[in-house]
């Protein structure tokens, strides 16, 4: 839940806890189009600012790797407008602002299973992660008809792979060999999950990489959600005492 008592957005410092995986469930769009009494595919071109604001913020915190959660794997059961609009705006973040994110060194990657998309976005999406695969900055992944059940099986089916192969045997299937087989196995260890719009449950993404994130709700529109919101969060994720099975007691001895 939002903690609203949190320090104010200056408190950031060389002191405060930094995460190094953010990952985030951009909700809101819709509701925020309404409420502007516009089309709900609005909302989802106005939600473009707040994903290049959050991407400069995580730079400039030096957050290893940022994770937005663009379309699940059940966002196929939306209108079909709406659906056609998010994948115009897919093709124009991958044609304008891939340039952009390579010139700033970031890393740009797609998670998911891809192959419900056009020949034309699949070659597009090739083509972006190419150009930025040897940036050595912010790692962005964008989960695209993704979800968290998605990618454990995913994960199960290639282990089942290896073993049926003979490269792998059974014994050798543990929490370590499924979680290099993920979409974000190259990547820091998850640790604030965040989602704007209210709603409170994670939504079939990372539900893996979750299990000792720390979560985030705001009842902020995604929209509406800036650098001044992101920095909220990460005050938030400062204030936390992460235990990770320990007691209290242990932490701080550590």
């Amino acid at each position: 839940m939002e903690n609203n008592k949190i320090e104010p957005l200056n408190a950031i410092s060389a002191e405060t806890k930094i995460p190094q995986h953010v990952a985030i469930i951009m909700d809101g769009n819709g509701r925020w189009a309404q409420l502007q009494g516009k089309g709900r595919v609005a909302g989802h071109k106005a939600g473009v600012e707040s994903v290049r604001a959050v991407v400069s913020t995580a730079r400039k915190l030096n957050i290893s790797a940022l994770t937005l959660f663009a379309f699940s794997s059940e966002n196929w059961q939306r209108p079909e407008q709406e659906v056609s609009v998010l994948m115009d705006l897919f093709m124009f973040v991958l044609t304008k602002e891939v340039k952009r994110l390579h010139k700033h060194n970031i890393r740009f990657r797609v998670i998911g299973d891809l192959s419900r998309f056009s020949d034309k976005l699949q070659k597009s999406i090739t083509k972006s992660e190419q150009l930025t695969a040897n940036n050595t900055g912010l790692i962005l992944s964008v989960a695209a008809n993704y979800g968290g059940r998605w990618d454990i099986a995913n994960a199960a089916k290639n282990l089942a792979s290896q073993v049926q192969e003979g490269h792998l045997a059974v014994g050798d299937i543990n929490e370590k060999t499924l979680h290099q087989q993920t979409c974000l196995a190259d990547a820091a260890p998850l640790d604030l999950l965040i989602r704007t719009g209210g709603d409170y449950r994670i939504s079939n993404f990372l539900l893996w990489q979750a299990a000792y994130a720390e979560l985030y709700f705001t009842e902020v529109l995604w929209p509406d959600f800036n650098e001044a919101q992101f920095e909220k969060a990460i005050c938030c994720f400062d204030n936390r005492e992460r235990r990770f099975g320990k007691t209290g007691e242990q932490i701080k001895q550590q």
